[in-house]
């Protein structure tokens, strides 16, 4: 994955950029010492590495607005970051850039439980959204795995979702406004306390626009009210394809659970030796979650349970009650972990359509086979967002090529299938080139207008998103 040179001229320029952000920020907001900014050298894709030229930590919308201001006059590229959760280099800095990181911009600035929001500067983290309303009964629905750490920033920028995003949609399902930072230092009010805005879905630009358009400072949030209750049932399958086609099934059944995970042996094997959440020793595993009341969760669990049994399962669990449903969620919610404890890996992320599942799981054994590669698949099965874990030994030389070329035929098949290359991890550097593959030229152009019109200099998080052949011209 290339990453463009830094620019000699603007690198020349230090001194003099930090004395610019030093005049806007307190002075433990800039860092800019050769050491301390190697903490921002790479996000969770830590395979690759580029210290930035400076970082700066604002605490307010006022002051992100200053540091862009000032970029912009001075042509410094800038790169917003989150917490640094992203695994597709979505914050990957260059040599020349400065990165705007919102992680001290944590503030619940309002909370309505009469019209159902919170706002809250976007660099609080995911889970303590709703750490902040559960005392009163409401929860913030998307919850990616990395929910303790990422930050809202993040989550709006890559779109993400969560193992409950199968009933509740993902983040754009449940943002109703944001201010947003263009790179000039305009500060842009979008959307509000209200499910729809008026004139263009503006908003719907800016989730999943990945830092190319601002830097989302504020943002204006959807909760919910606690369900009554809620569920996990637990399925074992001796065949991946097999319980792929359980959740089809389920699917056509037109139930609709919280959430539908998948995990495969590897993954079952780690996370069992990691957490010991009592999973049984299968091919592949499905936890299913349903909510409601007593009467809806066990008419829901009894279709389900059916359509299972069909399908001859080797183990099949219904959590008895709290205990036992967090034990099986434990194992879910440890299992990236838990696989990073065995060995190296790449996390991907595509999209299928459901019925595809069991054929491109037969795929991607074999071509698992093929590449001589391990695999774990752990993922959102029930609307298709897949998460193939690519073990690979990080230090045997031409390891990690022939990872990436692995990766990259895994996400081309699941566009083959009618899919997509991300669902909430977004493009970033990982899948940047492989744009061509998805989008039609005239589509790509279309999406870059986008960018030319939000940040006509192109400054913001660049080499990223967009293939560097298509935005050279663009860049200058």
């Amino acid at each position: 994955m290339e990453m463009p040179k830094s620019n000699a001229a603007i690198v020349a320029r230090k001194p003099a950029i930090v004395a610019a952000l030093q005049e806007v920020l307190p002075a433990d907001a800039v860092i800019f010492d050769d050491v301390e900014v190697r903490a921002y050298e790479c996000d969770a894709l830590t395979a690759y590495r580029c210290p930035p030229l400076a970082a700066v930590l604002p605490r307010s919308t006022a002051e992100v607005a200053a540091v862009l201001r000032i970029c912009h006059q001075m042509g410094v590229p800038v790169v917003p970051r989150g917490a640094g959760t992203s695994l597709a280099g979505g914050a990957l800095p260059t040599g020349d850039c400065v990165i705007v990181g919102v992680a001290r911009m944590t503030e619940v600035l309002e909370t309505d439980y009469a019209n159902r929001f919170i706002r809250v500067q976007t660099g609080r983290t995911n889970l303590s959204v709703t750490g902040a309303v559960e005392e009163d009964g409401f929860f913030y629905a998307p919850d990616p795995s990395s929910q303790l750490a990422c930050a809202i920033a993040g989550n709006i920028a890559m779109n993400s979702g969560g193992a409950h995003c199968l009933k509740y949609g993902v983040t754009t399902n449940n943002l109703l406004g944001v201010t947003m930072v263009q790179m000039d230092g305009t500060v842009l009010n979008i959307g509000g306390a209200h499910l729809d805005a008026g004139g263009l879905d503006l908003l719907g630009v800016i989730c999943g626009s990945e830092g190319q358009l601002g830097v989302v400072t504020e943002a204006t949030l959807r909760i919910l009210p606690k369900p009554e209750g809620a569920l996990p049932v637990l399925i074992g399958f001796d065949n991946n394809e097999v319980a792929g086609e359980c959740v089809s099934d389920i699917i056509k059944a037109g139930v609709l659970p919280v959430a539908i995970e998948f995990m495969d042996r590897p993954c079952i094997e780690a996370t069992e030796a990691f957490a010991k959440a009592g999973y049984p020793m299968c091919e592949a595993l499905l936890i299913i979650e349903v909510e409601g009341s007593k009467q809806e969760i066990d008419e829901q669990l009894a279709l389900i349970i059916e359509i299972a049994n069909r399908h001859n399962p080797v183990e099949l669990r219904r959590a008895a009650d709290e205990d036992q449903a967090k034990r099986i969620w434990l194992g879910r919610k440890s299992a990236f972990g838990a696989m990073g404890q065995i060995n190296d890996y790449m996390c991907l992320d595509g999209t299928i359509p459901v019925s595809s599942l069991p054929y491109v799981l037969r795929r991607i054994g074999e071509m698992s086979k093929e590449y001589g590669l391990g695999v774990g698949n752990v993922f959102h099965a029930g609307d298709g967002n897949m998460h193939p874990l690519i073990l690979y030994n990080a230090n045997k030389p031409g390891e990690l090529e022939k990872c990436e070329a692995f990766g990259a035929d895994i996400l081309k098949l699941c566009v083959e299938v009618g899919g997509c290359l991300t669902g909430e991890h977004g493009v970033g550097i990982e899948k940047r080139d492989l744009m061509k593959v998805q989008f039609a030229p005239e589509d790509m152009e279309a999406q870059l207008w986008v960018k030319d019109v939000f940040d006509p200099k192109w400054l913001l998080n660049a080499a990223k998103v967009f293939p560097l052949d298509v935005t050279a011209s663009r860049r200058g």
